[in-house]
Formats: structure tokens, C-alpha cells, sequence
């Protein structure tokens, strides 16, 4: 996947070289561009994004660095180049390469901050966040998320400052602050629910009450919590678009956690055996990392019968994973 080609792609090819002057359209096509990079990302994993990812991120600085335009349009040619650095941040730290994702994600920050848009800002600061928070800098991660959610600060748009108080929340939880993480998912709920009478910003589409449950069950489900974890996951995986392959892997292999943790084994090896299934075609370091965690915890279970033919089935099953 690493030719592929987003939207526009002739238009993009023939924007126009250094000194020539660009104006509202061609911020227009940034901002499509960024989006569509996003919509890419639903279906695709961060190995099979990264190198047009590169390419789109390269070309929006160059066009803002090496073109003249109005200062409203120098604006919004920022706010695109901090809307694909977040996407293409995600998608490296989706591949493993968390150094360069940092490095993209502080540059579209100085973008989102040069344009004054502070959702935006908040949003790049949040998804860092949550990089840290998964990457063992659990502290840093909770600190910087409560950061983002006061840059963004209270008049951001309900959807973005509901995603602020879910990474809030997941933070809290993988540092242990039980009561911290549920007042910040009633928080997100609370945010989400509010009424506004402006569009949410185009990066926030996939926030929905479905994804917040989805995170209420991850964070009970690393507070330990699985009687509240494993219905939610159930309910909400039973109507999951299974074209969405990785968000679909990387659920399943949180109620395959929950399961563990309510002594359910056999129910938990069904659930890791579809979730390695569906994770074989998958290019993410994310999904490999989880399958990792979750066959770990399943090794304790080995003499139930269900677990062990499950590891029997696995390449290599000599071998410890």
C-alpha cells in the first residue's frame, strides 16, 4: 500500500512551485487532503500508511514554506499542516516509530499555535499524550493530557473536548487513579452530550457515545474491573464495522483481558483465537504489541484445554510467546 494515492492527487502533483502565489482553494485541498489521510486510516494500518503519510506532510510544508499568500490564507495553510501532522503522527506511532511521531506531532503543535487554533493544539497535545501513556511514561502521558485538555480550554467544541477527557481518563486509569480516570469518563460524556451550535472540527468525526463505551470498557478494564469491561466490549463489538480491521483487533484483545481477569479462559481463548484471525493481515505494531500482552496473560491457563489448543495452533508453538 505504500503507492497509494489519496484524492486529488493530480491537482496536489501540480501545485504551484516556490514563489507563486496560492490562496483559499488551494488551503481547501490541504485541509480535504488531511482528511482523507484520516479516512485512509479507518481501513488501513500504520505500516501501510506511512511512506504516503511522509509524502503528504512534506509536501503541505512545502507548499506554506515556498509559496506567497495572505495572511488568512497563511493561517489556514497551518492549520492544515497541524491537521496532517496529527494523522501522520498517529500513523508512525501506529508503526512503531515513536521518536519521529513525537517529532511530528511538536511540529504540527507549532503550526496549530502559530494559527491560534487551540482544539487543534489540544488535539495534537492529547494524541502525544496518549503515546507516552502507552509507552511507558505513564506520568508524562497523564500530565500532558491534562495539559491538552486546558489548552484546548472550555469553549472548544463538545465532540473535541469529550476526546480531551477520554485520553484524560485513559491516562489516570494506566497510572492507577481509579476515582481520577471515572469522574474524567463522566466528564467525557458530559462534554459530549452538550449541545453547540457550530460544527465539530472535521478531525473529531469518529467521536461517538459507541467509542466513548469502548473506552469506559478499556479503562475497567485496566482498573481491573471486567464485570463492567466485558458486557460493554460484547455489545459494542457484536455492531463494530469489521471493515475497520485494527480498532476491531486491538477490542478484542481488551475482552479477551477482561475475560482473563473474571476467570473466564475458555471464553477468552475464543475471543484471542479470532483476534489472531483478524490481526494476520494487519500492519501494526499497536495490534502485535497487544496480541503480545494477551497471550502472556493467557499463559497461567495453559491446562485448560481451550487455551492450549489455542497455543498449540500458534507458529512456532514450542515456544513460549
Amino acid at each position: 500500500m505504500t503507492d497509494l494515492c489519496l484524492p486529488g492527487e493530480e491537482r496536489w502533483a501540480s501545485l504551484p512551485a516556490r514563489g507563486r502565489r496560492v490562496g483559499h482553494s488551494e488551503a481547501e485541498t490541504l485541509a480535504a487532503r488531511a482528511h482523507a489521510l484520516r479516512l485512509a486510516d479507518d481501513h488501513l494500518a500504520g505500516k501501510d500508511l506511512i511512506v504516503p503519510a511522509r509524502r503528504e506532510l512534506d509536501a503541505a510544508i512545502a507548499l506554506h514554506r515556498d509559496s506567497v499568500h495572505s495572511a488568512a490564507v497563511g493561517r489556514a495553510l497551518l492549520v492544515g499542516i497541524g491537521e496532517l501532522a496529527q494523522i501522520v503522527g498517529w500513523i508512525l506511532s501506529d508503526a512503531g516509530q515513536h521518536a519521529e511521531a513525537e517529532q511530528v506531532y511538536g511540529l504540527g503543535l507549532s503550526a496549530a499555535r502559530q494559527a491560534r487554533d487551540s482544539a487543534l493544539a489540544g488535539n495534537l497535545a492529547g494524541s502525544l499524550a496518549y503515546q507516552w501513556t502507552n509507552t511507558g511514561r505513564e506520568r508524562e502521558g497523564r500530565e500532558l493530557a491534562v495539559a491538552a485538555l486546558e489548552e484546548a480550554g472550555p469553549d472548544t467544541h463538545p465532540t473535541a473536548r469529550a476526546l480531551s477527557w477520554d485520553r484524560v481518563a485513559w491516562a489516570q486509569a494506566r497510572s492507577g487513579d481509579v476515582q481520577a480516570a471515572i469522574r474524567a469518563l463522566g466528564e467525557a460524556y458530559e462534554a459530549l452530550t452538550a449541545s453547540s451550535s457550530q460544527e465539530a472540527p472535521a478531525w473529531a468525526y469518529w467521536v461517538s457515545e459507541e467509542e466513548l463505551e469502548v473506552m469506559d470498557a478499556r479503562v475497567y478494564t485496566e482498573l481491573r474491573r471486567p464485570l463492567r469491561a466485558v458486557p460493554v466490549l460484547q455489545a459494542v463489538l457484536d455492531r463494530y464495522d469489521a471493515t475497520h480491521t485494527r480498532e476491531l483487533v486491538l477490542y478484542l484483545s481488551w475482552l479477551a483481558i477482561a475475560l482473563i481477569d473474571a476467570n473466564e479462559p475458555e471464553h477468552a481463548a475464543q475471543v484471542t483465537a479470532r483476534m489472531l484471525t483478524l490481526s494476520a493481515g494487519v500492519a501494526s505494531q499497536r495490534t502485535d504489541q497487544r496480541t503480545h500482552v494477551v497471550l502472556h496473560r493467557l499463559q497461567r491457563f495453559r491446562r485448560v484445554p481451550e487455551v492450549e489448543e489455542l497455543f498449540d495452533s500458534l507458529p512456532g508453538s514450542t515456544t513460549k510467546p
